[in-house]
């Protein structure tokens, strides 16, 4: 009775064990086929959009924040006089638009006035749990001519009826010209602003140490014997 029972025991242990390595194996390869959990520093990202001269210069300065290995795809739509959508997306079909499942997240800027307007970050997917506050945007900040232009005499909508989405071509471009992306990332820890900092115990970006930069540190001194 007591072999049988040993028996029994070892073929429910060896289960369980094959179990736990299927489970963890099968979270594994999602980790590696989908990078859609790199955190994302909100802050620059609204801001990325106050001062961006026009769409491209916005594709260029999101992919400079985003430290996924994927490239976020811009579109750009004027819904109506004072209001301007933009999505992030990444277009992993190269379809050239905004499938399902592809958001990253939404910008929505409205003109609420004589020089003053507003806009709202709206996260999607993984990044769902975002939603900025509504910032408010007046003529005399510092702004780019994306945003400016609606200050503007006789301001017209761009992107209206014809919206500008990244081209496949720009993918390839902004994939190029952006530094190596790291096969892995530190996790991070979220602020209230929606801003992300390093996980603790992290070195910071550059390789600093302690505030030093390379040429503060003391050159080295040969003791006398």
């Amino acid at each position: 009775m007591h072999g049988r029972m040993t028996i029994v025991l070892a073929a429910l242990m060896a289960t369980s064990i094959v179990q736990v390595g299927c489970s963890r194996s099968g979270n594994e390869r999602w980790a590696t086929t989908q990078n859609t959990n790199v955190p994302i520093d909100w802050d620059r990202v609204n801001e990325a959009y106050r001062v961006a001269s026009g769409p491209e210069d916005l594709e260029r300065r999101v992919n400079e924040i985003y430290e996924g290995r994927e490239v976020i795809s811009i579109a750009v739509a004027d819904l109506d006089a004072t209001t301007q959508e933009v999505t992030g997306f990444f277009d992993r079909n190269a379809s050239g638009a905004v499938d399902e499942g592809e958001k990253i997240f939404t910008m929505r800027r409205r003109v609420t006035g004589e020089g003053t307007a507003e806009m709202q970050t709206t996260g999607h997917g993984h990044y769902a749990s975002y939603h900025s506050p509504m910032l408010s945007i007046m003529s005399g900040m510092m702004l780019g001519s994306m945003m400016s232009s609606v200050f503007r005499p006789g301001y017209a909508p761009q992107y209206y009826g014809r919206p500008y989405v990244t081209s496949a071509p720009r993918v390839s471009e902004i994939s190029r010209a952006r530094p190596t992306r790291p096969g892995s990332f530190t996790p991070s820890r979220p602020s209230g602003s929606g801003r992300s900092f390093p996980a603790r115990g992290a070195m910071p970006r550059g390789g600093a140490r302690f505030g030093l930069r390379r040429g503060d540190r003391p050159a080295p001194v040969r003791l006398a014997g």
